[in-house]
């Protein structure tokens, strides 16, 4: 069977004050997704996705279930409008919930809960200040992996995404980041640089959030999916609600394979990717890993209302 459609559903490091409030107004459908997350969680998300303060929303525990809640309330729309013809899903690291959402594994209140717990869990799990993330900017996946074993010096130091072909997130404490930038230039790298987060993610220092997520997740009420998902640990498609639980206690401390996924999907028969959710960060890392494929951003009304036009087809 043809595969000819993904959607696809954008992770941290999308978020942006302001983002859902126009479809929230404009429809009734969105507005309730917001407010069901809301009464889920014991506090408005939806006031932090659109009025911010920014501070507030960029701690991870926030973060996490308000991107999901933004993707969650965007599909919802399309759903109303019949507008959902696809053959496979994915997600970028959290995002990968959402996905999960927009194909019956999880109701988006569910999912909100158990984000806002990873989320919180992946930041206790490293004291502040103490764990960093880092791009590199030129080299492959074998070179970032060279690059972090000889920075790693006794500490955790190893690639966490592999976003698009020359561009990879290492994680890890932060005098082993440190190291990894000056190999890394020592190296010819074109670019090494620090990232604004809060806490190394998808690397080894992951584990005790990992370890507090399994009964979390054993105790969630995960259903088989409708339509396979393209996990980030293992790059291949799943479908059950056993898989799907494996694959989201095994993404915490695992490295995002999204380089693979894509890969995978196209080699599956998908020629369009549609992502859903605040800002437009995988349809660039897409266009760079397969720049033939067609690709559709349904981020806010505008976008929303010109995907619906075209009526799916």
């Amino acid at each position: 069977m043809e595969h000819n459609t993904a959607f696809v559903f954008p992770g941290q490091g999308s978020q942006v004050v302001g983002m859902g409030k126009d479809v929230a107004e404009k429809y009734p459908v969105a507005r309730r997704v917001f407010d069901e997350i809301d009464a889920a969680l014991g506090y408005s998300i939806s006031r932090l996705c659109f009025e911010g303060p920014e501070e507030e929303l960029k701690l991870t525990k926030n973060t996490q279930p308000a991107i999901l809640a933004v993707s969650a309330a965007l599909h919802a729309v399309l759903e109303d409008h019949g507008v959902t013809r696809r053959d496979l899903v994915a997600g970028h690291s959290l995002g990968e919930y959402s996905a999960i959402v927009s194909v019956g594994g999880l109701t988006a209140p569910e999912a909100a809960k158990i984000v806002h717990q990873r989320g919180a869990f992946m930041q206790d799990a490293v004291p502040v200040g103490t764990g960093g993330m880092a791009a590199l900017i030129g080299p492959t996946v074998e070179e970032a992996r060279a690059i972090c074993e000889e920075a790693a010096q006794g500490d955790v130091v190893s690639v966490a995404n592999i976003n698009a072909p020359g561009q990879i997130v290492i994680a890890g404490t932060k005098a082993g980041i440190e190291r990894a930038i000056e190999v890394a230039k020592k190296r010819g790298v074109r670019r090494a640089l620090p990232l604004p987060v809060s806490a190394p993610f998808h690397c080894e220092l992951m584990k005790p959030a990992e370890e507090r997520l399994r009964p979390v997740l054993d105790e969630a009420s995960l259903k088989d999916l409708w339509f396979s998902l393209v996990s980030n640990v293992d790059a291949s498609p799943i479908g059950t609600a056993t898989a799907v639980r494996n694959a989201l206690l095994r993404q915490v401390a695992s490295p995002v394979r999204w380089v693979e996924s894509v890969q995978k999907m196209v080699s599956m028969g998908v020629r369009r990717f549609v992502e859903i959710g605040p800002g437009n960060v995988l349809t660039g890392l897409i266009k760079r890993i397969d720049p033939s494929v067609e690709l559709i951003n349904v981020s806010d009304v505008p976008t929303l209302e010109a995907f619906v036009a075209k009526g799916n087809g």
